[in-house]
This record gives C-alpha cells, sequence and structure tokens, in this order.
C-alpha cells in the first residue's frame, strides 16, 4: 500500500492449524519450533478506496487496513518482517485526506511481552518500502538489514516518490545490511524464506514460513485485501501491472503445491484470526 505525505496513494489457501501458547516467552523455547508472532502496527480506515483496484472493484466504497508486523523465532535467530505506522505518521498525514490512522502501543514494548528488545532482533527485512511498512524501522538499528536491492534503488533515487517518506528508514545507511536479488533463505534451512514478488513496487517480497503445524505465506502488499485474491484484482498505484499478475501465478502455485495458508497482511480479518501476543503459531 503506498500511502505519501505529499500525494495519498494509497481460500486459495489451506487453513493451518493454531498451535497457541499465551504464556512462554521467546526465551523459553530455545529447543522448538520456529514461531510466528503478530504485532499491532497500526491502521488505516479511508473514505475511498477505488484506488485499490485498477478495474473499479471498490468504486464507492470504503475499508479498514490493518497494518501488522510480524515476528518469527527461530532457534537460530529472530527476523521482524514489516515495521507498521510510526506514531508521528498521523500528525504528517494531518486532516482532509478521507484517512484515519490509529498507532497501538510501541513494537518496544509489545516485543517485551515475548522477552524480547529491540537489541535482540537478529535480522530485519520488509516486503516493501511504502511508509506503512517501515515506520518503526530506526529502531532497529543493531539488527541486521535485508534489503532487496531493486527496491532499495528504486526507493532512494533522486525522482523516487518514496524520497520524502523514508526519514524512518534512514538508518538502513549505517545498519549492517544484506543485499539481495531474488529469494533468500534466512537461516539456509528453508524454514524461513524471503521470496521476491515484484509489480506492487519493483522489488516487493513476500515471506513464506515452515511452521510445525503447516506452512504459511505472509502477502505483503501482493494483495491488500482477502477479496483480491480469487477476483486476481490489481492495485492502481502498482509500478508494474504485468510484473503483478506474474507474482499472483507464482504466488497461487506456491499456495496449491504446499497446503499453504494465505495470511494477507492488511485484511482485518485476517489479521484478527491471528493469535495475539503474547500467543503464537506453531
Amino acid at each position: 500500500m503506498c500511502i505519501l505525505t505529499r500525494a495519498l496513494c494509497v481460500s486459495i489457501a489451506t487453513v493451518a492449524l493454531l498451535t497457541i501458547n499465551p504464556t512462554r516467552s521467546v526465551a523459553a523455547t530455545a529447543q522448538q519450533s520456529v514461531r510466528l508472532y503478530t504485532l499491532d502496527g497500526g491502521s488505516l480506515d479511508f473514505d475511498d478506496i477505488s484506488s485499490f483496484s485498477d478495474t473499479g472493484d471498490y468504486d464507492g466504497k470504503s475499508g479498514h487496513f490493518a497494518v501488522p508486523c510480524f515476528l518469527i523465532w527461530h532457534p537460530k535467530g529472530t527476523l521482524l518482517w514489516d515495521t507498521g505506522l510510526d506514531a508521528g505518521f498521523a500528525r504528517r498525514v494531518g486532516e482532509g485526506h478521507g484517512i484515519r490512522v490509529e498507532v497501538g502501543p510501541s513494537l518496544e514494548t509489545q516485543l517485551s511481552q515475548i522477552g524480547l528488545t529491540p537489541a535482540k532482533i537478529t535480522y530485519l527485512a520488509f516486503s516493501h518500502l511504502h511508509v506503512d511498512h517501515i515506520g518503526n524501522a530506526n529502531v532497529f538499528g543493531a539488527s541486521t538489514w535485508i534489503l532487496n536491492k531493486s527496491e532499495l534503488a528504486w526507493a532512494t533515487a533522486a525522482d523516487s516518490p518514496m524520497a520524502a517518506d523514508l526519514g524512518t528508514f534512514s538508518r538502513y545507511k549505517t545498519a549492517k545490511t544484506r543485499l539481495i536479488e531474488g529469494d533468500f533463505d534466512v537461516f539456509a534451512d528453508g524454514s524461513v524464506r524471503i521470496l521476491k514478488t515484484p509489480g506492487h513496487t519493483p522489488g516487493h517480497q513476500v515471506l513464506l514460513l515452515r511452521l510445525a503445524s503447516g506452512n504459511v505465506l505472509l502477502s505483503g502488499d501482493l494483495y491488500h485485501l482477502r477479496g483480491d485474491v480469487a477476483a486476481r484484482i490489481v492495485y492502481a498505484g502498482n509500478t508494474d501491472r504485468a510484473a503483478t499478475l506474474a507474482s499472483f501465478d507464482r504466488v497461487e502455485r506456491i499456495l496449491q503445491n504446499l497446503h499453504a495458508r494465505l495470511i494477507v497482511q492488511h485484511d482485518p480479518q485476517d489479521y484478527q484470526a491471528l493469535p495475539k501476543l503474547p500467543a503464537f503459531l506453531q
């Protein structure tokens, strides 16, 4: 989702078994399997979501969007996927744009519920570099930032529409980084894989997890709402429509072949169906 301060542009899956433990901290699970924790990165309400389809599917409609972040715990470390909206975003947007922003507890506060601090996050990665996915990135300057080369080049170009929105992302210049160009196996064992799915932005990515209960795929902004999936709805602000459709094809095959659960990150029902901290998917 592209939500700029200057111009607001704004189941196939098999449901995996939820294994929920609301009491144990990450530190107490060192010998166990990969876990997926859901963090609250804010929410967005739009008076008009017509731009979320380039074929008129949402004309005349309003919409509510969740803005989650995800903490993946692995025996070899931790990965934070996306960092939500920062607390100053609502002030920067201001009034009169037909958008209402809510930002909840800080990510630091939420991570403390599972015994973590920002300094203990091994890796930081992003589905893409729109403002609602990088809002708290600078909090994690001690982490290794896994960045897609084409996405970074696009977002930081002198003429990029993102140039004014990268203030919360500026520590990429001094943080330890791992630049990638395509798919990437974060812990080198196939359990946490970043998959390149361009179209929404040039270096857009999804995250594929192999949990004990089944495979899970986090959509980034490949889809914005659950209805986008079957109808193959393309956001009007995407940088490349053809690449988006090719990414749809790839993800649909992955979901089918791996019997994976798709989590559409911005969809409020998908978000509500996930366990909330300190509970987790396993």
